[in-house]
């Protein structure tokens, strides 16, 4: 569980205020919930037999004798907190940003305290929204700089029905295979053994090459979603490659499943993933409702920005300006700093604190990273003026009335 320090919290900004304008264009709102749930409300929607539940939630029994625990995602939460607070009497489009927990093996871009963006949509049925969910991921990408880092992996899984089918077919085969099978497969084999086709062990990629596929127990409603779907995508220009053995890590996915990844991150290629899950709402106790949402990993997020399209951040710095002062100026450079803030509020204004000469307002002017010093003394007192100093570029010292300050602040 890491600290996220300044600069790099800065770029977390701008990638989070990126993120949020384009969920903003699509109609979706804020949704935010508590970090701690009840660890049934987890058992009941991810999967009791499910990695996370098994082997990586922080779980733990409080003072009134409670079972609580920190989300490992946030999909459950909002399906509870809509549920109880009555918001699915219509479709609901919402979204969420925050941490989750998951005590795994900490790598790149994969910590124990994560954060994640998700998504949620409830009360819509057809395929068309499963289409627009993706087609703003990938506006997302596009608006990040990173759509030819990336690449739209499809599946559907069908009905719970199709699936059982499907799964005793997989059963059967896996049986047969069995002492081929690795530690961590064998164990799926009694508990979820779906989650073996989305096994990464060369050796059991290559055994379920010939195992049952979910797409001949499909049924034709099922058949016909997906269809649709990749007809919308295709209008879209959306490119997308089909993944039979895409089935996510979560129990209560059904019919369309996605997932981005890129090759730019080494092993962990995975930077979004979600699908529907049309049963979910009812499982945890509210009505019938279809849904769908997808989660996005930030710490991936910001690696692959990082690695992609640095561009993006801008140099780092404190301040775009510093205003320095005497002893006379104090009080009045203060108000200039003021004014500058009002005049130009995207423009990040320091005012020196702490008194000293110039020489060493100076210093820290440099240190602050900023392109431009205000300076106000007693020469500048007596004429109402400003002289202006650039500390990264090789240009004259100027001395301007405060109107015109501001007209050359807002061309710079």
């Amino acid at each position: 569980m890491n600290d996220l320090l300044p600069p790099q919290s800065g770029r977390w900004q701008i990638v989070e205020a990126i993120v949020a304008d384009v969920l903003c264009q699509y109609g979706f709102h804020e949704i935010r919930f508590p970090i701690l749930e009840k660890t049934e409300l987890f058992q009941r929607s991810i999967g009791e037999v499910t990695d996370i539940v098994e082997k990586e939630m922080y779980s733990f029994e409080d003072r009134n004798g409670d079972n609580l625990t920190l989300r490992p995602e946030g999909t459950a939460g909002c399906v509870r907190a809509c549920i109880q607070n009555s918001l699915l009497d219509r479709p609901q489009r919402l979204w969420y940003t925050g941490p989750m927990f998951r005590h795994e093996r900490p790598q790149k871009g994969r910590l124990r305290q994560f954060h994640q963006f998700g998504v949620e949509v409830f009360g819509v049925e057809g395929p068309d929204v499963d289409a627009e969910v993706i087609a703003m991921t990938a506006r997302i990408w596009a608006e990040l700089g990173l759509a030819d880092a990336v690449e739209l992996e499809l599946n559907t899984l069908g009905t719970p029905e199709s699936r059982a089918a499907h799964r005793a077919a997989l059963v059967d085969y896996l049986q047969q295979v069995r002492d081929q099978l690795d530690e961590d497969s064998l164990h799926r084999l009694e508990t979820n053994p779906l989650r073996i086709l989305d096994s990464k062990n060369p050796q059991t990629r290559e055994l379920i090459a010939d195992a049952p596929s979910l797409m001949d127990f499909m049924d034709a409603e099922s058949k016909d979603h997906f269809e649709q779907l990749k007809a919308y995508l295709d209008s879209l220009g959306i490119a997308y490659r089909l993944n039979a053995n895409l089935v996510r890590g979560l129990d209560y996915y059904s019919r369309t499943v996605f997932e981005w990844v890129t090759d730019k991150l080494g092993a962990q290629g995975t930077v979004c993933g979600g699908g529907r899950y049309d049963s979910l709402v009812e499982q945890l106790g509210g009505r019938a409702t279809p849904a769908l949402g997808f989660g996005m990993g930030i710490e991936r997020l910001m690696l692959l920005v990082e690695e992609v399209n640095p561009g993006l951040f801008p140099a780092d710095s404190e301040a775009d300006i510093y205003v320095l002062y005497d002893e006379i100026a104090a009080t009045e450079a203060m108000r200039l700093a003021e004014q500058v803030r009002d005049e130009i509020p995207y423009l990040r204004v320091q005012y020196h604190c702490g008194g000293g000469s110039f020489k060493s307002q100076f210093k820290k002017a440099d240190r602050s990273g900023a392109s431009i010093a205000l300076i106000l003394g007693g020469n500048e007192m007596q004429t109402g003026e400003v002289t202006v100093k650039y500390l990264r570029d090789e240009r004259d010292q100027e001395t301007l009335s405060r109107e015109d300050l501001l007209e050359r602040l807002r061309s710079e």
